[in-house]
């Protein structure tokens, strides 16, 4: 652990005063289990704690009703937005209206972020709601399964300022439906996989999207396994194998990603 993230580490033991902007954690899962694990995970990757990184259960209620008005980009230091079981590929006909609202708000608010140019970093869900901005496309071209892949940064990827901490090439733990098929205009790409072109990029200078996730452990993946067994991920019947394979990887570095955002931008 460095010196920065052990100070903040002794400030939350110790009771000192918070950061004078609080990063914005945008969570969408349903299900506590997971959505608690998954901010659990976010605030020991950065070394801060609540004070520091006020968390919001979208699929729960609007952004402007959980803020008490409406968000002011200005407030926050950064906003890391969570995974979740929504798809934005998802057929239209098929998604609940809590989907749709989560959707049409996210969409708003990367609209702004990516007009500001406002820290901003997506995990997993991050790359529906990034990747479909200007002209990107978002599809089931690339999904990928539940488990352990190697990620391979990019020329632009190692010489960025947040994914440069990360190895030239690191597992990762992921599972997704959907993956970026064609990137924005614009965006710059920061990491690959053999199975999947976009793992990881970048819009403007500081608004990012991951396709892995950068916050979770054997224990946090063995959990959402758990959770989402009817989801669709995998095979009914197929999660104790699942749950073998991730403790049998060795996924050690993604969670230096979230520490650099907060080091970046919320010091």
């Amino acid at each position: 652990m460095g010196r920065r993230r052990r100070r903040r580490a002794d400030r939350a033991r110790s009771g000192g005063a918070g950061l004078n902007r609080p990063l914005l954690f945008i969570g969408t899962r349903a299900e506590d289990a997971a959505a608690d694990g998954e901010y659990d995970a976010v605030l020991l990757a950065t070394g801060l704690d609540e004070r520091d990184v006020r968390r919001v259960r979208l699929e729960q209620q609007p952004l402007a009703e959980a803020l008490g008005g409406p968000l002011d980009l200005a407030d926050w230091s950064g906003i890391v937005l969570g995974g979740g079981p929504f798809n934005v590929s998802d057929p239209p006909g098929a998604k609940s209206e809590v989907q749709r609202r989560v959707e049409a708000e996210l969409g708003e608010l990367c609209e702004r972020v990516v007009a500001a140019d406002h820290p901003f970093l997506g995990c997993c869900y991050g790359i529906g709601t990034l990747g479909v901005l200007r002209g990107g496309v978002v599809d089931r071209t690339f999904g990928e399964p539940i488990g352990a892949v190697e990620i391979t940064l990019s020329d632009e990827g190692r010489a960025d300022p947040l994914t440069g901490v990360l190895p030239a090439s690191f597992a990762a733990y992921l599972g997704h439906k959907e993956a970026v098929a064609r990137l924005p205009d614009g965006a710059v790409l920061l990491a690959s996989s053999a199975t999947c072109p976009v793992q990881a990029f970048r819009l403007g200078r500081h608004v990012y999207a991951t396709q892995f996730h950068p916050e979770l452990d054997v224990e946090g993946l063995c959990l959402r396994i758990d959770v989402y067994e009817h989801h669709g991920y995998f095979e009914p019947g197929g999660a104790e194998a699942l749950k073998a394979l991730a403790r049998a990887a060795s996924v050690t570095e993604p969670a230096r990603l979230l520490a650099r955002f907060a080091e970046l931008y919320a010091p």
